[in-house]
């Protein structure tokens, strides 16, 4: 009897001491999990949400409306969370007017925004996208300061810790890939 508890016990702790490592290990290398804070997400994510970012610096290249979090030093001295709008060699213009967005002179259909891009900061459009760098902005449009700002201004793509693919929401667990919305 005591040697079974015995090796039940070994059993217990081994497993236990496995999973441990594995899930350092996938934290650790494959996912991080990111507090939002601030309105500039809503009404896709929300301050107290979470996400789950996949994909390291090391081998993620920013595509267009991807939800990503960025580490890039700012004026704010955070983190941020923002959508990728236009990445390098790509000419981004706003009509403040009517709150299009409109990449290499198209509009882009944004069913995700809270509301029309009609606040402007102090980056005059049209822009063109720098190599190696993205532009991004909130789904908040007047609730989000990110690329229109030179606060924000460009986002290096080293910077990019990733993409953001899981909302942790008090509704619960939702798919943040919305690249298909454009």
């Amino acid at each position: 009897m005591k040697d079974k508890l015995v090796t039940l016990c070994y059993e217990g702790t081994s497993v236990l001491v496995m999973a441990t490592v594995i899930i350092a290990l996938l934290f650790t290398f494959f996912v991080r999990f990111v507090g939002v804070v601030g309105s500039s997400m809503n009404p896709t994510l929300s301050s107290g949400d979470w996400v789950i970012t996949s994909e390291t610096e090391a081998n993620y290249s920013p595509k267009y409306g991807d939800i990503v979090v960025i580490s890039q030093p700012n004026e704010l001295e955070e983190n941020i969370i923002k959508r990728v709008i236009a990445t390098e060699g790509q000419e981004v213009d706003i009509d403040f007017n009517t709150g299009a967005v409109y990449i290499n002179g198209h509009e882009i259909i944004e069913k995700y925004i809270n509301n029309k891009t009609t606040n402007y900061y102090d980056v005059t459009f049209p822009v063109t996208v720098p190599e190696g760098c993205c532009f991004v902005m909130g789904d908040n449009r007047q609730g989000s300061i990110d690329s229109r700002s030179t606060i924000i201004g460009f986002i290096d793509n080293r910077y990019v810790l990733g993409n953001a693919i899981v909302g942790i929401t008090d509704d619960g667990f939702s798919s943040l890939s919305l690249r298909k919305s454009s």
